[in-house]
């Protein structure tokens, strides 16, 4: 596994981000939005790849990982490695959630949730907006 001290840190101004992101990937990957449900193509993305981030291009899930939730979220069992994310409490709208951030470029990917399956129990409820799909050749 990676080591989160050794993952090299993107930090750019927000104009950058701006000019680097379109408009909803900018407000969900920036303002910690989220997309509406069942819009993202990626919810019925199922060759093998892995997923990265939109803004930093850090591998972030594999499509091995990846199930269908029912919620209209791409959802995964698990990062890509325990370096590829980072995880802080969100107490935003009457809630207690954990919010999932690349921890790379700390871009707002969506939450992970204690009812996926096996093997892990987690669901990450991740917007597809903010990922990019690299399949395997």
């Amino acid at each position: 596994m990676a080591d989160t001290a050794t993952r090299p840190k993107v930090e750019k101004t927000d104009a950058e981000w701006r000019e680097q992101l379109t408009q909803e990937q900018y407000y969900v990957a920036r303002k910690h939005g989220t997309e509406r449900a069942f819009t993202s193509p990626l919810n019925n993305e199922k060759r093998d790849g892995i997923f990265k981030c939109v803004a930093c291009g850090e591998p972030l899930f594999k499509s091995d990982d990846k199930f269908d939730s029912g919620t209209g979220w791409p959802s995964y069992t698990r990062p890509a490695d325990d370096a590829a994310v980072s995880e802080h409490e969100d107490r935003s709208f009457f809630m207690r959630r954990t919010e999932v951030r690349c921890a790379s470029c700390e871009a707002h990917l969506g939450h992970v949730f204690p009812d996926g399956p096996a093997p892990t129990g987690l669901r990450y409820c991740i917007n597809g907006v903010v990922l990019d799909f690299e399949p395997n050749d």
